[in-house]
């Protein structure tokens, strides 16, 4: 969509003869999957209102002209105006209920794409035929390159442009295990993917229910079973951190929750609440720049260290702030002659006096550090989350916690700069940053909303959620017929005839369930991005240049290298060589996604100059 208002603006700029456009997507034309318009009201963006465009403006890079339109808080005000949407009355009240630091439902957010797709639409100067279906392959025929759709419908053009965006995993084999075990014993199973293409109400109430994934898709998923299951939330009186308390209908049964890690995502700030600031003192603009100069960065010994030092030195800051009386010792120059992360846990540990405030940086990873722990030890690491928690999200400028979240927000987009320009070797690339570093940065910078955070604490003190422990193992146990679920850090195993994945099926690209991008691999028509040898989890593309003149830009590459330059390649499934493309554009800030877009669109109006299409 993106590409089509890029170009809708080049062509109004330039004044030249409308372009023809085709727009495919196997599920909506203008939201897509992710924001699909008919998804439960109940899931919600992990992005604050306010932070959210699809119009880019002079802070994007980019040789296109800025495009004029309103950013969603805007049009948000404006059908506040009007009295009403077409789309039904729960987009006016959705968009009243709307202010900048809310986090907006994904169902109002594909209405607000959509809108901005008919407006650029209406403007005359693009002329769109939608298509709602399924593209598997790419033909050339002469000059044009054919999209062939899985009903057998063919749409050829100079210019093919590949968004698909979050494209989805096949299924893995022990996905394919549990859901042929769920079949021979009538159990009930929800396999990992898209909340909105998956059922998880209607549970058994008062009976146990395993859920794996405490990531993005978990919190959508509470709120949905809240809502179904009909209890309340209140808040705790005398509690200034809005701890809430749960009220149960009688409907609900018992989640037992894990994941790899074994606790959830850490939470967004509440919503406009100052965060405390981060500056660098070590990783700071010319420390980066002179890794990006290079191809040899091996991030766990040059840059984690480094990474783990400004963690360990903001949460000493703001705990001398908020409990004085925990830190004692001159740490600070300790962190400053730190190389490793175990000298910077050994710092943390001699520096905090009181247990309640004890933390290392290893626990970013492993909240027991791999240690196996009792029951009641457990209990007590799951109270100080709760703890933690609401700390951060009610006071994120004071709480040490959440000024650890605050720099590995600022720190992980300097990594990914780092990954898109290639200053990491291939080993370290899949061993450490898409090994382990982005799912842990995922983990505290790119969290649920507050109020879901607070819904899941409460449910976790109601004794409706209980957490098994990290390191999660599912098996299917054949003599009881029966889901098994263990962590083999905490010791505690449980049963049940449901299980809820509520992970993500990300699509890694060379396990990629979408059939255009198996066929491209699969023929050599696209290759899988390689550095030093080791597969990223990306398609392959060239990369781009600013200037009008440049009339290539983000083509895909073929296995023997060739470029093919009437297929632009955008967004999540050519992320490593795009950085920053699979994140959302917000207003004033430099967007990749939109950068990528102009890009695209400079290559549409090239060629549709050409031909008769594009």
């Amino acid at each position: 969509m993106a590409t089509v208002l890029r170009t809708a603006t080049r062509v109004a700029v330039a004044g030249t003869s409308p372009v023809r456009l085709a727009v495919i997507d196997a599920l909506a034309v203008g939201p897509g999957a992710t924001w699909l318009i008919d998804q439960p009201g109940q899931y919600l963006n992990n992005t604050q209102a306010d932070a959210t465009t699809v119009h880019p403006d002079d802070s994007t890079p980019m040789s296109g002209p800025a495009g004029p339109g309103p950013d969603l808080v805007d049009w948000a005000r404006r059908i506040r105006a009007d009295g009403g949407h077409p789309a039904g009355h729960w987009v006016l009240e959705e968009a009243a209920a709307l202010t900048g630091a809310s986090f907006p439902s994904r169902r109002l957010q594909g209405v607000y794409f959509r809108d901005q797709l008919d407006a650029a639409i209406s403007r005359g100067t693009v002329e769109v035929t939608e298509v709602v279906g399924r593209a598997v392959d790419l033909e050339r025929s002469g000059e044009d390159t054919v999209v062939v759709l899985e009903d057998g419908q063919r749409l050829a053009a100079p210019t093919v442009v590949l968004a698909q965006g979050m494209v989805q995993s096949q299924r893995s084999p022990e996905v394919t295990a549990l859901a042929d075990f769920a079949d021979r014993f009538a159990l009930r199973y929800a396999e990992p993917g898209m909340p909105a293409e998956r059922t998880y109400t209607g549970l058994p109430a008062g009976e146990t229910v395993l859920v794996r994934g405490l990531g993005a898709n978990f919190f959508d998923v509470i709120g949905q079973l809240v809502d179904d299951w009909g209890g309340t939330f209140e808040p705790v009186e005398g509690d200034d951190r809005g701890r809430l308390r749960y009220l149960p209908s009688g409907r609900e049964p018992l989640l037992v929750v894990g994941s790899r890690r074994g606790v959830p995502y850490r939470s967004k700030p509440e919503g406009g609440r100052a965060v405390r600031p981060f500056t660098p003192r070590w990783a700071d603009e010319e420390w980066f720049r002179c890794l990006g100069e290079r191809s040899d960065v091996d991030f766990a010994i040059e840059v984690w260290p480094v990474l783990a030092r400004e963690f360990a030195r903001v949460y000493l800051e703001a705990l001398t702030d908020y409990a004085p009386d925990a830190v004692a010792g001159e740490w600070l120059a300790g962190l400053d002659v730190a190389d490793t992360q175990d000298e910077v846990d050994a710092v943390l540990e001699a520096a905090i006096g009181d247990p309640h405030w004890a933390w290392t940086i290893e626990e970013l990873h492993r909240p027991t550090v791999g240690e196996q722990v009792g029951a009641k030890a457990w209990a007590q690491l799951v109270r100080r989350l709760v703890l933690d928690e609401l700390g951060s999200m009610s006071d994120p400028w004071h709480h040490p916690r959440a000024a650890v979240n605050g720099a590995m927000g600022a720190l992980r987009r300097h990594v990914g700069r780092l990954t898109g320009g290639g200053a990491f070797t291939g080993e370290s690339l899949a061993r450490d940053v898409l090994g382990w570093f982005d799912g842990n940065s995922l983990a505290l910078a790119s969290g649920p909303p507050a109020e879901r955070v607070r819904f899941v604490l409460a449910l976790i003190e109601a004794g409706i959620i209980e957490l098994i422990g990290p390191e999660m193992l599912v098996e299917a146990d054949e003599t009881a017929g029966l889901f098994r679920a263990a962590s083999p850090i905490t010791g505690r195993v449980v049963t049940s005839s449901v299980l809820l994945e509520t992970r993500m099926s990300k699509g890694k690209i060379p396990q990629t369930s979408d059939p255009l991008l198996r066929n491209l691999l699969g023929s050599g028509r696209a290759r899988i991005h390689t550095v030093d040898g080791v597969q990223t989890h990306s398609m392959e593309a060239t990369r781009a240049e600013l200037g009008e003149d440049v009339l290539t830009g983000h083509n895909l590459i073929a296995a023997d290298g060739a470029v093919d330059e009437s297929v632009v390649v955008l967004g999540i499934p050519a992320s490593s060589t795009q950085p920053g493309s699979a994140i959302g554009a917000t207003p004033g800030v430099p967007s990749p996604l939109l950068a990528g877009a102009d890009v695209a669109a400079k290559q549409i109006m090239v060629r549709a100059r050409v031909g008769a299409s594009a």
